[in-house]
């Protein structure tokens, strides 16, 4: 029957690994220690009277040394047992407790021992005749290894973990076959008390860094070696980089995205997204691009026949359930091209502008709500006129002293984005005067040199695209009908004085179709005359036989077979009625022709 022990009134804590559940326990070896009142009590509340236990204490206690504990695969350890104070004539006798039973194996020595067998050793000393015996030591634990060997490997297997992800470290023993293992695990060499295999982490973070090692253990007494150290770095959550190209476009071009991240190999997908407006903040919308929803092993994207001004970023994700990175930093796609659903004006109307200058910018288009936003070299992110400027219902006002080289756009309440303009804000003492917007193929176009006090009348020269085009006294360039060849980056030059390149964007004007009606005219005259001319043929050639068959007989033998021979050289139906025919088919074909021609030429 199961029972309860008590020493001086508390529960007995089992010593030595024996058995409190058969009714008796066994405290082996005794010391002064155990004295105490001890009595024992039943499952059915019954107990027994309390009897007091007296141990007569030592005078000298034996020590117990252990070289090492865990006994190498094949291998031993010492152990070593002493008297203090020291003096001749000791004997020493070793037990030992086995992993499987409470059988007790002893035996005698006049010093140490080698043991290669795992379990509880003590010993105690004896000499003298009669034996005289020391007190027990204290017991110690003696560990063997196993020939398996215990690996620890993380899944997913990347080098460096993110703050937020999900991991599981894992205890494989190599060669465990079908033994039930326990499994012990340290970190930085502090044991953990888990005692299984795996080691999952719901949400790293940085406290989870650190070297793991784990070891499996096949019974109380043995136990596989601990494993290598596998080390786990956990960082911040990464950002996802975002690089455009182009980042001005020509209507229609093919733009490049190209997104970033660090450890770029480790499993990454990426998703790619366009930014939609959001004027009740600062923020944008995303939206995923076609054809991405479960993120392309590609890290680049290419964005087909684009026209207008667009924003865009990018994430990465791996792992399952996926892990994200965070959101990249907008980065834009420009166009100069003017649209009626969002358009920016500048006034004055010019790239370039003085430090001391009034500029305002203008938002016009299909919307009551808008923003002007700019992106400078010098600006860590996006800002809005709200910062640098005052925004008084669709126009924005800069602020002199926080004018800045920057690309400014509009954006609507209904999500739209304005063509963009890049505004130069100078301190030297001269500016180009050239239009801030495209101008049309055709238009006449002036360029101006214009200096920050005064134009002394002295030569400028003017350059395109590096190339010295205008040396006079006029300050000015005047282009009558411009084209496509104009464009590029134009500059001023005077007296040592260089103003800074603004380039002259040229739009081309889409032609209406000419009509095909007057080659369609021509082609019908042509056709006309061919026609009358084989009416005319036919004509002659009806005349011709009538006057073969009207012609006087002469002669009603050898006249007769000639004139008739002569006649059906005239009168042979089928082959001249297939060649009019013919060459009535021919030209009917050649009109249908040249009606196609002409529409498909024009």
């Amino acid at each position: 029957m199961r029972a309860t022990f008590y020493k001086d009134g508390s529960p007995l804590q089992n010593k030595n690994h024996q058995s409190s559940t058969t009714g008796e326990i066994t405290i082996d070896p005794v010391s002064v220690s155990d004295e105490g009142r001890y009595k024992c009590k039943f499952a059915d509340g019954t107990e027994s009277e309390e009897r007091e236990l007296r141990v007569k204490a030592n005078r000298l206690k034996a020590e117990l040394r252990a070289a090492d504990r865990d006994i190498p695969v094949g291998g031993s350890v010492t152990l070593t047992c002493s008297v203090n104070p020291s003096s001749s004539g000791w004997k020493y006798f070793w037990y030992r407790r086995e992993k499987t039973s409470r059988r007790l194996t002893s035996q005698l020595s006049a010093g140490p021992i080698r043991v290669s067998e795992e379990g509880v050793y003590w010993c105690r000393g004896g000499r003298g005749e009669p034996l005289y015996y020391t007190e027990y030591s204290d017991s110690v634990t003696i560990y063997k290894y196993v020939p398996n060997k215990a690996v620890v490997t993380l899944q997913p297997n990347w080098s460096e973990i993110y703050r937020g992800e999900t991991i599981t470290l894992r205890c494989e023993i190599q060669g465990g076959g079908d033994i039930k293992w326990t499994y012990e695990w340290t970190k930085d060499d502090v044991n953990t008390l888990s005692t299984y295999n795996e080691c999952r982490i719901i949400s790293a973070t940085e406290a989870h860094s650190g070297e793991y090692r784990c070891k499996g253990r096949r019974d109380s007494y043995s136990s596989t070696q601990w494993s290598d150290v596998i080390k786990l770095t956990v960082s911040h959550k990464p950002q996802s980089v975002l690089t455009v190209s182009p980042s001005w476009l020509s209507a229609g071009a093919s733009v490049t995205l190209n997104c970033s991240v660090k450890d770029q190999s480790a499993g990454w997908k990426f998703y790619w997204y366009k930014t939609v407006p959001k004027l009740s903040d600062t923020y944008y919308r995303g939206e995923l691009l076609p054809g991405n929803s479960s993120g392309t092993e590609q890290d680049a994207y290419i964005v087909h026949g684009q026209t207008h001004t667009a924003g865009h970023v990018c994430r990465a994700g791996r792992g399952d359930p996926v892990y994200y990175t965070d959101y990249s930093q907008p980065k834009f796609v420009w166009s100069a091209d003017f649209h009626s659903s969002a358009s920016l004006t500048v006034s004055p109307d010019r790239a370039q502008h003085f430090t001391s200058d009034s500029v305002s910018l203008s938002c016009e288009g299909n919307s009551t709500e808008w923003r002007v936003k700019r992106l400078s070299p010098e600006d860590r992110y996006l800002s809005d006129c709200t910062i640098w400027g005052t925004m008084t219902g669709s126009t924005c006002k800069l602020k002199t002293n926080w004018l800045s080289d920057a690309v400014y756009w509009c954006e609507s309440g209904s999500g739209e984005f304005s063509n963009a303009v890049n505004i130069t804000i100078q301190d030297k003492n001269m500016i180009l005067l050239s239009p801030a917007r495209p101008v049309t193929e055709g238009d006449s176009v002036s360029l101006s040199c214009k200096l920050r006090r005064q134009t002394f009348p002295a030569s400028v020269l003017i350059y395109h695209n590096e190339r010295l085009i205008q040396s006079d006294t006029r300050w000015e360039l005047n282009i009558s009908a411009v084209s496509k060849s104009d464009e590029g980056f134009y500059k001023c030059q005077h007296s040592g004085q260089e103003s800074a390149q603004s380039w002259m964007s040229v739009q081309a004007v889409s032609r209406p179709e000419r009509s095909s009606f007057p080659v369609l005219l021509i082609v019908g005259l042509i056709c006309g005359i061919i026609l009358i001319i084989l009416l005319l043929l036919l004509y002659r050639y009806r005349h011709s036989k009538d006057t073969c068959f009207k012609r006087p007989i002469q002669s009603e033998s050898s006249n007769t077979d000639q004139n008739e021979a002569q006649c059906s050289t005239y009168n042979s139906p089928p082959q001249d009625t297939e060649h009019v025919a013919g060459g009535s088919q021919d030209a009917t074909y050649s009109l249908i022709e040249f009606k196609t021609f002409g529409k498909k030429g024009l």
